[in-house]
């Protein structure tokens, strides 16, 4: 199973190793070597073509993830971002990934292969949840809570909607004191509050800050690694012209110890 990558993480998970080896540069940001062996993880091949894109170094390393911890994602979807938190976190962590019972119907595909991808020995450290949207639950308190371009969607019609307020403060509570939940989604205007969330699939980066921070939340920084002046904001996000492209805010919040 990953011998490769499972032994650079062993060596990186002593101090005096980690220190000794050097750390890629993104976007300004140093590169833990934990998350460079992560991206480079055989089993992952066919997702490399997609990382410059999604600027995969540069968001495992604002969501602060490291070997040995526990995360939990939200809506996994195809596994993108989960193959890649799986290695960094290594055979001494955990990855839960949670399917919200209403997004069966949308994502049968999707959800057929996930179940494929948990039975693999080489994903052992993930586990996956299958729980109604409003009632998020996680066995063990976790170190980081991800979600990627689905916060907009708790929102929606289809998913019940969610009662906010109740689904962020479960987030609160399922987080370690001093855990982190990392959030991404695609920007709407400003002012713009929820209107565009089931029409063009995107957000108001305002309603996502006051929703998160009145759940207890503090608000511990963003990254731009994502962002792209030239999306107009007024476009559904599936739109040939914008697909893959779209401007997208990252938000850290971190639960007070």
């Amino acid at each position: 199973m990953r011998p490769t990558v499972l032994a650079a993480l062993l060596v990186l998970a002593l101090p005096a190793a980690s220190s000794a080896m050097p750390a890629a540069q993104s976007g300004g940001q140093s590169i833990p070597a934990y998350v460079t062996a992560a991206i480079k993880d055989p089993a992952r091949a066919a997702d490399t073509k997609d990382d410059a894109r999604r600027q995969m170094a540069a968001v495992m390393t604002f969501a602060q993830v490291k070997p040995g911890a526990t995360v939990l994602e939200l809506v996994p979807s195809s596994g993108y971002w989960t193959r890649v938190f799986s290695a960094i976190v290594g055979p001494g962590g955990h990855v839960y990934t949670v399917w919200p019972d209403e997004m069966g119907k949308y994502s049968a595909k999707s959800y057929a292969n996930w179940q494929k991808l948990v039975a693999t020995p080489h994903y052992a450290n993930v586990t996956l949840l299958q729980q109604p949207a409003a009632r998020l639950s996680v066995p063990v308190k976790v170190d980081v809570v991800f979600t990627a371009q689905n916060y907009h969607d708790y929102h929606d019609p289809f998913m019940g909607p969610v009662d906010m307020a109740g689904f962020d403060k479960a987030v609160f509570d399922a987080l370690r004191p001093g855990g982190v939940f990392v959030v991404i989604d695609h920007v709407a205007p400003a002012g713009s509050g929820l209107a565009d969330t089931d029409t063009l699939h995107r957000i108001d980066p305002a309603v996502v800050k006051k929703e998160v921070e009145a759940a207890g939340f503090v608000f511990d920084g963003e990254s731009d690694a994502l962002r792209n002046p030239a999306d107009p904001h007024t476009k559904a996000v599936f739109d040939k012209s914008i697909r893959g492209h779209t401007d997208q805010f990252i938000y850290r919040f971190r639960k007070p110890k």
